[in-house]
């Protein structure tokens, strides 16, 4: 192997490990949990499209769209999605993501406009790693936008604290965009509903989303929470690390003239009407940065979770929002990828030896998307849609599947 085929053989280990870096031993093989697939797992009606976008600017944003699409001449739904990191770590091949959607189909306006979900993905991972969930709404009547958060990554996780103001900015340069764009003369006209819109999202990605819903930064908890987690030789502790020590470099790049006292301004927009967190990393807000937040909020993640542990991500998320809606979806013994792409749909993680990436110790994770479908698209149905019948689906007494915790308000 070359000097330069294991520098970026390094990279790559680099960019997974930060996600595993207190990585637990492995369980030997996986659990069967297959059942029948549950209601709003299933995919939907609509045939789904999808198109790549740049968005002009200092710094310019490479978007993925998918949506309801026309398909009157029966092409199959089928295509592969090009997979980027960040940094680049494909070592000159070109991988892939497997998906079921027609390039460049026409918009399907007849039922329009539809609600907008922006997606964003975990931590320098790739845009279309979500397709698996970005085409299942378009078939239910959303229209999903994915921007790609080109984050910096060195091997010591010095680089990590600055999506945490970059990001939520991004989000809304998307919203700006689709808006400008959805003007009679755009590429979206008649087809977005701006007035409905949610953000969705895994990891960092799950970050964003509630920053975007109102959650503010909580410097002195995070402080007392990774002091406690030190004390208590917490194996989350590894986190802070990557988050404390640049305090004063994330108020410079957010702008501000000295340090916020207290908790930090909102990035929330008001745009947004409802967010759901995948493994999110809640604890940036802690209690009250999270109590900030009254709009409707779901939390999904797995409890043997290594990259972003559930008691430092979903559990409080749960527990401290103020919102009168909100969910939380516990996959038992899960880790922190059952929310990423499967390896049948991205081989390039097997390919090149990383299949842990790609699957769970105990799950299914085909299984786990089709839940994870499930409780996303009903609660997005339910809040941006008010379809009864999804939000019926997400009334505790509804929920029964083997794996999964449940808990709820407002269903």
């Amino acid at each position: 192997m070359s000097r330069s085929h294991k520098t970026l053989y390094a990279s790559i280990l680099v960019v997974l490990l930060l996600l595993f870096a207190a990585a637990q031993d492995r369980a030997d093989g996986q659990a069967t949990m297959q059942t029948d697939t549950p209601t709003y797992g299933v995919r939907g009606e609509a045939p789904v499209g999808t198109r790549e976008f740049v968005i002009e600017g200092d710094a310019p944003l490479d978007v993925t769209v998918w949506y309801p699409a026309l398909n009157a001449d029966g092409t199959e739904e089928s295509n592969a999605y090009p997979y980027l990191t960040n940094p680049d770590t494909s070592m000159g091949m070109e991988p892939t993501v497997t998906g079921r959607a027609i390039s460049d189909a026409p918009y399907d306006l007849d039922a329009g406009p539809y609600p907008l979900v922006v997606l964003s993905h975990g931590f320098s991972l790739g845009r279309t790693g979500y397709a698996w969930l970005a085409e299942h709404l378009a078939s239910y009547g959303f229209v999903v936008v994915a921007p790609q958060h080109y984050e910096l990554v060195d091997e010591t996780g010095s680089t990590f604290w600055r999506g945490s103001i970059t990001r939520p900015q991004e989000i809304g340069v998307v919203l700006d965009y689709v808006e400008d764009q959805s003007s009679p003369d755009g590429v979206f006209a008649s087809l977005i509903d701006t007035h409905r819109i949610a953000v969705i999202g895994h990891s960092y990605g799950g970050y964003t989303a509630l920053a975007m819903a109102g959650a503010r930064i909580d410097i002195d908890g995070m402080e007392a929470l990774c002091t406690a987690a030190a004390e208590s030789d917490d194996p989350n502790v590894w986190l802070c690390g990557m988050v404390t020590p640049y305090v004063a470099d994330m108020a410079e790049l957010a702008g501000f003239d000295a340090m916020p006292e207290g908790l930090w301004p909102s990035w929330g927009d008001d745009r947004v009407k409802a967010v759901v967190s995948m493994a999110g990393d809640a604890y940036f807000f802690n209690q009250p940065g999270l109590s900030e937040i009254t709009i409707p909020v779901m939390a999904l993640g797995g409890t043997a979770d290594t990259g972003t542990p559930f008691e430092w991500g979903a559990q409080p998320t749960y527990e401290y929002v103020s919102s009168s809606t909100k969910a939380r979806v516990a996959f038992e013994d899960a880790e922190h990828m059952i929310f990423g792409a499967t390896c049948e749909a991205l081989p390039f993680f097997t390919e090149i030896g990383f299949e842990d990436y790609c699957s769970d110790p105990v799950w299914d994770v085909n299984r786990a998307h089709d839940l994870a479908n499930h409780f996303v698209t009903a609660f997005l149905l339910a809040e941006l849609t008010q379809d009864s019948a999804a939000a019926a689906a997400l009334a505790p007494d509804s929920v029964d599947f083997p794996g999964v915790t449940y808990d709820a308000q407002g269903f």
